[in-house]
């Protein structure tokens, strides 16, 4: 068993996995293997834009205005499975103060567990990885490195004073602290 595995496999009790972290950091791959626990599912922010508004992404004022509609549209679900005991892992980027909001709203009405995973890699290393997976072609979104360094402008590391349970991850994907 791997050592994330190990630090959110911790309650028997349904909570919600929240990922920060910059674009090509890991999110989607640490995503997929907390969700790969029992009574778990797995929304990806990313497979509901690509499906919902294909071709419909060129601005990040575009992607605003669908991730917005996507989050109200999903709020009361989230709460209802969680509610009835079902964790969830949520493949979107809680990397702004007011997304970190949203996902604190959804614990908080559903009275569960909660746990921000925060990948901590640097831009060097996100730009070689977001190349790799521009020329495999497997995800829904290309990103030049341009875009990267306009969205990641505006990311905003957690900070313990949010209340978060936070885990920090490094760029291996191992627990930091």
């Amino acid at each position: 068993m791997d050592q994330e595995t190990n630090v959110v496999a911790c309650s028997d009790t349904a909570a919600l996995h929240m990922v920060c972290g910059k674009i090509a950091s890991g999110k989607s791959s640490l995503t997929a293997r907390l969700a790969a626990a029992p009574r778990r599912v797995l929304l990806s922010e990313d497979k509901w834009i690509a499906c919902l508004y294909p071709d419909e992404i060129h601005t990040l004022s575009d992607y605003m205005n669908r991730t917005a509609r996507i989050r109200t549209l999903l709020t009361d679900h989230i709460v209802s499975l969680l509610t009835a005991g079902t964790s969830v892992v949520l493949d979107f980027p809680f990397n702004t103060v007011s997304a970190r909001t949203w996902g604190a709203s959804l614990y908080r009405a559903a009275g569960c567990e909660h746990r921000l995973h925060y990948l901590e890699v640097s831009d060097e290393i996100c730009k070689t990885r977001l190349k790799a997976r521009n020329l495999s072609g497997q995800h829904p979104f290309q990103t030049s490195e341009e875009q990267f360094d306009q969205i990641t402008s505006y990311f905003v590391p957690p900070a313990h004073g949010e209340g978060f349970n936070l885990i920090t991850y490094d760029e291996t994907g191992k627990v930091r602290y």
